[in-house]
């Protein structure tokens, strides 16, 4: 039974510390859509991707009113772009129509945003993924609600340098086609290592291909309901810290698998995940920056910030593990600078920089994210954080990525200013050293000894 105290505490949750799903994404399974002909093959995902999430926002606005819970977004996300278009024969080397396609079924079915604009690189190219590559910046200043991920890199394959350089010129490219909004391409791109098949959350959402026809994966987010939390053990030691994030964790991992699992069943799809991820916005107590100072640092960035963000990732993950058996995707800890009110002060007071979070990015969820650069940094250079990042991927057997925005016309010092939940982002200072006869040696960085796990 479910007392009183448990309720209310519940509700003060949503009302007073951020408490949200921040998205149900149904992944639709596009393989069948395949064809030679480029015009009949976007018909077909057009018809399924509108046919299958015709009542995706629709549902999820019920379970709003119905369970008083805030679900932030609806999305989609669909079979890699790069394997569907494979067979098409027509296609001219630019698939910017598929992008199109996607862009205007996302408009009809009224998601927030459309995942999987893809291709899986990480061992080497076909002829469609390199195609798709070239055509993301195209793809993307040319549509507003497309996603795309490149995965460039597993602990399995080792690290595609080629991927890697083509990845730098991509972003580079994709920052100028729309300069206008400060880059704002780059935004909806990110390049991974050791990928995940079941991520719910944007940019870099996919539906993989060892997925079910139709999928519905919910992303759940509650840095504020942990922070708040965190304030009443005080001075206590680390246990007590851990503790209490797991039970924190606990409970939004249930509300997540509620959500979950009555939207699967209302949109007659399979229940595939829920990731508890600690996924910031720019709204005040809402950041994962304000959680590291709450456990006693004076900002992050401060030393001491990488060891108490492995505390924080570490127990998020025991506490989701512990309330549902199918928690996925990312889960754990974001550390999101433009998204993130605490991380933009940080960088602002000079106590957070791009090597400290490269250092955190080991022991968090993801990796270097929406991190924005001065507009003249070369391509080489964001190819080269590229690898670094990869390389922690690869090593560490965990997920890594990258978004960056080397943002058009600005410089170390400057803000850029997106809107909604991407915030604003200060410009970071890059390491001036050269790193170009490095990056254009190419090949591929060999799988580590530990990937022989057979």
């Amino acid at each position: 039974m479910i007392g009183q105290r448990e309720i209310f505490e519940t509700v003060k949750m949503f009302g007073e510390e951020k408490l949200d799903v921040r998205t149900i994404t149904m992944g639709i399974s596009v393989l069948d859509c395949a064809g030679p002909d480029m015009k009949k093959a976007c018909g077909k995902i057009y018809e399924k991707i509108t046919r299958k999430a015709e009542n995706l926002v629709k549902t999820g606005e019920q379970i709003e009113k119905e369970y008083g819970i805030p679900i932030v977004n609806k999305r989609i996300s669909v079979t890699p772009v790069a394997i569907i278009a494979a067979a098409c024969e027509n296609h001219n080397n630019n698939f910017t129509e598929f992008a199109k396609t996607m862009d205007r079924a996302a408009e009809t079915t009224g998601v927030n945003f459309i995942g999987g604009f893809s291709a899986l690189v990480q061992k080497g190219f076909t002829h469609s993924d390199k195609i798709l590559i070239e055509s993301i910046p195209e793809a993307l200043s040319q549509t507003s609600r497309v996603c795309s991920s490149v995965n460039i890199a597993s602990t399995r394959a080792g690290i595609n340098m080629d991927a890697v350089i083509k990845m730098g010129e991509a972003i580079k490219k994709a920052a100028e086609m729309t300069a206008d909004s400060g880059g704002l391409a780059c935004a909806k791109l990110v390049v991974f290592a050791n990928a995940p098949d079941d991520n719910p959350f944007m940019a870099g959402a996919f539906h993989g291909i060892g997925e079910g026809e139709c999928v519905i994966n919910v992303g759940v987010s509650g840095p504020g309901v942990v922070k708040r939390a965190l304030e009443q053990v005080g001075g206590e030691n680390f246990g007590a810290v851990a503790e209490t994030i797991k039970r924190a964790a606990f409970k939004i991992t249930r509300m997540g698998q509620l959500v979950a699992l009555e939207a699967s069943k209302r949109l007659e799809a399979s229940f595939g995940i829920v990731d508890l991820s600690l996924a910031p916005t720019p709204s005040v107590g809402d950041s994962v920056a304000e959680i590291l100072r709450e456990m006693g640092l004076e900002q992050c960035g401060a030393h001491g910030s990488t060891a108490a963000l492995a505390l924080l990732n570490d127990a998020v993950k025991k506490g989701g593990a512990m309330a549902s058996s199918y928690v996925g995707g990312l889960s754990g800890a974001f550390i999101p600078v433009s998204e993130d009110r605490g991380m933009i002060e940080a960088v602002r007071l000079g106590a957070l920089d791009i090597s400290k979070l490269e250092a955190m990015t080991c022991v968090c969820s993801v990796g270097l994210d929406m991190v924005v650069v001065p507009g003249d940094t070369p391509g080489e250079t964001i190819s080269a954080i590229i690898a670094d990042e990869a390389a922690i991927g690869v090593i560490n057997n965990k997920t890594t990525a990258v978004r960056i925005i080397p943002a058009p016309g600005k410089k170390v010092g400057d803000t850029v200013e997106f809107g909604g939940l991407l915030g604003s982002g200060p410009v970071m200072r890059v390491n001036p050293f050269g790193c170009g006869e490095f990056i254009k040696r190419g090949g591929q960085i060999p799988a580590p000894l530990g990937s022989l796990r057979n």
